[in-house]
């Protein structure tokens, strides 16, 4: 413990070097010399308190906030002076907030300490003193050698030192870290793989040299030293080689492993780390708005206090007969006596500060959150998967973006890789039902048709294949063809990483298990789409890869199984944007086969069909097709040689080993012979156009940032609808240096401003957004903002983010949204205002790092237009009304923003409907009325201010000429006091208030009725309770029979009627010539004809045409307040909705019928 605690405050860093030194199984050597490193222990603690800190912790934390530290000044100055209220006014809300709070906090802390203990007390098997001892995962450290059976899950990071198979190599799934779902292998070192059992594994004397702690989850670095014989032997460690905690071992009965990493030092724990805070726009103007009614707060004590001491200058007032000032207080200091005033009236005002508006907004927040993932139209079915909320403090924020940033492949496409076409040789070819056709005539071919490609025949035998006599072509191109052929369908079958279905690699041990299995029993899993969709094509074309075995992969051709050593693979990085594979022939010759984007293949090929396939690549592009290039090398033997040697090198380098395997493999990776291109398909997702036409409309700029290439990228934004036929699209692409970059963007600008175009589209690629953003960021940004439509092409992750900060930052400050499906994509969630996550087949890391997580694109304009735009004027009508609502007996004032007002408010920020979802769905220009924060504009905060203080002025001074003077009132002769006549005060302020809480909803159900009219009969029920009994507790006896005498006044309930009419004629008289003379696009909605012989109010209250005349007022009444029944609702929806068919929403309370609307 006090080691841990030095570590917070620095005194002891755990970690002195860069490297850490591990002893396998903890053979420290037995020279005396050797001082072991600290490391933590196995324990997962994601929960934030402890039964010492959770009081002190959680009240600092609930204190940080500034309503909260106000009440409790306000609490403190109630107990030190004399002030005009009761500290339990201020005390007991206070309490009230921060104890709800607590509780809330403190049991989803104790639900996380449940899940730690589960975690950590789960029972493992580690390798000591020479036998397999059982034991629980927190007690695995470093060094320790564990044994993990089938179907188990990882429970640190452990280097794999041998398995059940052979070649020392397992399966695992990293689902539960980023979501893919495909089987990765990973391999041991040659030397542990042999040490099977326990007692093998108890002679190995080892030694592991690894780099510290990241998150990174696919970067590791180290090195093993075994001792042998007296020898050391070095063996490099890399990502193959390490099991991350959380990872579950498929297709293999056992492994043992040395655990590196431990605890909170694993890489599943680093990344699980809490995000930055999002704050949304209504916070912060709820923030502002509590900055100016502290500053009315202490203007009003300072005001009041003046007055006090000019009332005062009189003597007669100044110490009147029935208030006889003490000696202390005559002797006191004046400027005491000043503050000590000014603090009492700040005590007696303070309730204009709504403290229960933070526990309401919390509770609306994450009460309504839930809604969005109980809307059925947000289900899809297909993958059963439903809308997620990871946050609820930004749900009003949907109803604010203004900038919609999206990728292209996952988020608008499917996914889902078709393949289509390739060039191979200069030769493009299409399939179609299974078969191969060439485009035009081959070379020496006399017919000049389309013809079946008949080189394939050798390769498959299979009878939908022409034969060669197809092709006119002499012996020696017909075997230069075959060869061609041969090579780019063996490069595409070999230069992957995909994995046989888990079905068929069960026996993967025995041997070539799979050389009797036919191509359509095979089942392929990769984690790119793009290579499965290769392999099968592959497959179907008779080049069969049938699975990995030890070092080998087999391949199946023309029924003949080949098997080709894997000698090295060097993987695919988004620099390089290439992956390839070094492998022995049968023949023993040595090849490189090389495939990626064609912007990295084609400038390091130095033979094949350069061009033509270029122009086929581009063609591939412009159909909206991905294309990657295949190009191959053959190595001789010297060559094969230096090659090795600089891949060990490297890769057992501890410093700088990523530098030195660039340089390695950009060394290797020279000279190569292209063989072609391959085209697949990734279809649009559905209603992918109507979407992005919508989030048009409603004024939402779509911008679409993708890895993909130019052409690519540009025709599918086409396509989407991202880019219309007749918009103007300027393009800012190849850009070399800055000046020629900063002249582009001079002359965009140019043409900006002189094309008579309605719509400007651009176009800029990674390379030239680099030197953009680099010195013309201004220049840059202007374009952009006068574009209506921006596609941003060979993207890397974290340009992404800079272009949406770059646009978070701007003068105007919009709201910004960005969705994505892959961990590419994280960068740019997180950046953005909103976050959304597409659950994809790229994994799960986009949708856990997001805000919201949804299945498809489309999803997206319910969301906004919907979701968005209830939760925005629902809290924001919540925040307003929370200050026009904010004077005498503690408890009441107590019971008053507590019990007496809270749950209409509360109710109507959970269920306000104030216009039909589905006419806000298929009218996004809605949207418009709510953006930019208008609810909450300072206009629309002072009206409701100004509606507060003009209430509150007819509450106090209508009560005092109404009843102030009058002596007849009572029935027993006696006059109003001041108790009875701030009843009156109090009882005509909370009938106006709830009143004016039912005049803003709109859609009524019986929860509505109940909390509105149920508020006002609680406190006629308690007001009688509390007054007719002598409470003991209590200091005083006040309000002692007070509301007894009220109410059996007839002037009083006339008094109270008539001033509830007076605080809301004006507010209605409003209401009525802004929508009868400036209505806004909703109103307008709201008394749209639905159809030529039904007239419907707000799309939700129907009135036939022959209405009476009793109708036809009752129908004025309901236009005054836009409101109605929705016992008197029916809806049924076209089945030409663009969208959706019907509106299952959970939001949708009414019942659904045709038959009136």
């Amino acid at each position: 413990m006090w080691r841990w605690v030095r570590q917070q405050l620095g005194f002891d860093p755990p970690h002195q070097s860069d490297t850490r030194t591990i002893y396998i199984a903890n053979r420290f050597p037995l020279n005396g010399l050797y001082t072991p490193q600290k490391f933590i222990d196995n324990r997962i603690i994601s929960s934030k308190y402890t039964v010492w800190n959770f009081v002190p912790k959680n009240l600092f934390e609930q204190f940080r906030r500034v309503a909260n530290f106000y009440f409790l000044i306000i609490f403190l100055v109630q107990l030190m002076i004399d002030t005009p209220t009761s500290p339990i006014t201020s005390g007991l809300p206070l309490f009230f907030v921060i104890t709800v709070t607590a509780i809330k906090q403190g049991y989803e802390d104790w639900l996380r300490h449940n899940s730690d203990n589960e975690v950590n007390g789960a029972p493992v098997y580690v390798v000591r003193s020479g036998g397999l001892v059982k034991t629980r995962s927190k007690n695995i450290r470093v060094g320790d050698i564990v044994r993990i059976a089938k179907d188990e899950i990882f429970p640190a990071d452990l280097v794999l030192l041998s398995s059940d198979r052979p070649d020392g190599s397992c399966h695992i799934t990293t689902a539960s870290l980023d979501g893919e779902t495909n089987l990765k292998t990973h391999v041991a070192v040659p030397e542990t793989t042999v040490l099977r059992t326990v007692a093998n594994l108890d002679t190995l004397v080892a030694v592991i040299e690894c780099q510290q702690p990241e998150a990174d989850l696919y970067r590791f670095m180290g090195r093993m030293i075994i001792t042998q014989q007296m020898e050391e032997i070095v063996r490099p460690l890399g990502p193959e080689s390490l099991l991350l905690r959380g990872a579950r071992l498929k297709n293999t009965k056992e492994i043992f492993g040395v655990a590196v990493y431990t605890g909170m030092e694993t890489k599943m724990a680093l990344n699980y780390k809490s995000k930055s805070q999002k704050r949304s726009t209504v916070e912060k103007s709820m923030n502002t708005f509590l900055i100016i009614y502290l500053i009315i707060l202490i203007s009003e004590a300072i005001i009041s206090t003046i007055l006090k001491y000019t009332w005062q200058t009189e003597e007669k007032w100044d110490e009147p007969w029935y208030n006889q000032k003490t000696e202390h207080q005559r002797n006191s200091s004046k400027i005491l006596r000043f503050i000590s005033d000014f603090l009492a009236f700040l005590v007696l005002y303070n309730f204009i500060i709504p403290i229960s508006l933070y526990v309401t907004v919390e509770m609306q927040k994450f009460l309504g959150s839930f809604f969005i993932g109980w809307d059925l139209d947000l289900y899809h079915e297909e993958s059963g998967q439903k809308a997620q909320v990871n946050t609820s403090d930004l749900n009003e924020e949907l109803g604010q973006v203004e900038y919609v940033f999206t990728d292209k492949t996952g988020t608008l496409t499917e996914n889902e890789m078709q393949f289509r076409e390739c060039s191979i040789n200069g030769i493009k070819y299409q399939e179609i039902n299974g078969r191969l056709v060439s485009e035009g005539p081959t070379p020496d071919s006399s017919d000049g048709n389309l013809s079946y490609l008949s080189s394939f025949s050798h390769l498959n035998n299979l009878p939908h294949l022409t034969s060669s006599s197809s092709f006119g072509t002499s012996p020696e191109n017909e075997t230069q063809l075959i060869k061609e052929h041969d090579l780019f369908f063996k490069a595409v079958s070999l230069c992957h990483t995909v994995q046989i279905s888990n079905v068929q690699t069960d026996g993967i041990g025995d041997g070539p298990w799979q050389a009797s299995l036919a191509p359509s029993q095979l089942e392929y899993y990769a984690s790119s789409p793009d290579e499965k969709a290769l392999v099968e094509a592959a497959a179907r074309i008779g080049v069969v890869f049938i699975g990995s075995y030890e070092e080998t992969m087999e391949v199946k051709i023309l029924g003949k199984l080949e098997q080709y050593k894997l000698l090295h693979i060097l993987e695919f990085d988004s620099d390089r944007r290439r992956m390839s594979v070094i492998v022995q022939a049968p023949s023993g010759e040595k090849f490189l086969f090389a495939k990626g984007a064609e912007s990295s293949i084609l400038p390091t090929c130095i033979g094949g069909e350069i061009e033509k396939t270029r122009i086929h690549v581009d063609e591939f592009a412009l159909k909206g097709l991905r294309t990657l290039c295949m190009a191959y090398r053959q190595l001789t033997s010297k060559e094969y040689e230096v090659i090795n040697r600089r891949l060990f090198e490297a890769r057992t380098a501890l410093q700088q080993r990523e530098e030195k395997l660039a340089n390695a493999f950009q060394f290797i990776e020279k000279d190569l012979i292209l063989l072609g291109a391959t085209a697949v398909e990734d279809r649009l997702q559905d209603k992918v156009r109507e979407t992005i036409e919508a989030l048009r409309m409603a004024g939402i700029k779509v911008w679409v940032l993708t890895g993909d290439k130019h052409e690519t990228a540009v025709s599918v934004s086409l396509s989407c609808g991202h880019f219309h036929r007749t918009m103007n699209i300027l393009e800012l692409i190849n850009q070399k240096s800055d000046n020629e970059c900063a002249e582009q963007l001079r002359q965009l600008a140019r043409r900006i401003t002189e094309d008579h175009v309605i719509q400007h589209g651009l176009v800029v690629d990674g390379t030239s957004l680099s030197l953009a953003l680099r010195e013309h960021e201004k220049l840059f940004m202007d374009v952009c903002r006068n574009c209506s439509a921006v596609l941003c092409c060979r993207m890397a992750p974290l340009q992404k983010a800079k272009v949406i900060r770059l646009i978070k930052i701007s003068p105007e400050k919009p709201i910004t949204l960005a969705v994505g499906d892959g961990a590419n994509d994280v960068s740019m969630i997180q950046e953005a205002h909103v976050g959304i996550g597409i659950m994809g087949k790229e994994g799960r890391q986009a949708a856990r790092n997001s805000d919201y997580a949804i299945a498809r694109f489309k999803f997206l304009s319910k969301l906004l237009f919907v979701h968005g735009h209830f939760y925005y004027i629902r809290i924001a009508t919540l925040v307003q009304y929370f200050f026009y609502k904010t004077l005498y007996d503690s408890v009441y004032l107590t019971l008053y923003n507590i019990c007496f007002t809270s749950l209409p408010i509360l109710i109507y920020s959970l269920l306000e409907q104030h216009i039909n979802p589905h006419v806000l769905q298929n009218k996004p220009t809605l949207y418009r009325d709510i953006s930019k924060n208008r609810q909450l504009s300072m206009t629309n905060f002072l009206y409701w201010t100004i509606l507060g203080f003009s209430h509150a002025f007819i509450f106090f001074f209508g009560s005092y000429f109404l009843m102030g003077k009058d002596t007849s009132l009572l029935g027993n002769g006696q006059m109003f006091g001041n108790w009875t006549f701030g009843s009156l005060v109090f009882t005509v302020m909370l009938i106006t208030v709830t009143v004016k809480m039912a005049l803003e909803t709109h859609f009524w159900t019986w929860i509505n009725h109940f909390v509105t009219w149920g508020s006002i009969i609680f406190y006629f029920v308690f007001s009688l309770f509390y007054g007719g009994i002598l409470w003991p507790f209590s200091d005083s006896q006040n309000m002692y029979f007070v509301f007894f005498q009220l109410l059996s006044s007839g002037s009083v309930w006339f008094a109270i009627i008539l001033m509830v009419v007076m605080c809301l004629f004006l507010d209605i008289v409003k209401k009525v010539f802004d929508r009868h003379f400036h209505p806004t696009n909703t109103e307008k909605a709201q008394l749209t004809e639905t159809n030529s012989s039904i007239k419907c109010l707000d799309s939700m209250c129907c009135f036939s045409e022959g209405e009476t005349a009793c109708a036809s007022v009752g129908r004025m009444l309901e236009r005054v307040i836009g409101r109605c029944s929705p016992t008197h609702v029916s809806r049924l929806w076209s089945a030409s909705d663009p969208f959706y068919t019907n509106d299952r929403s959970i939001l949708t309370l009414s019942t659904m019928d045709s038959s009136t609307c």
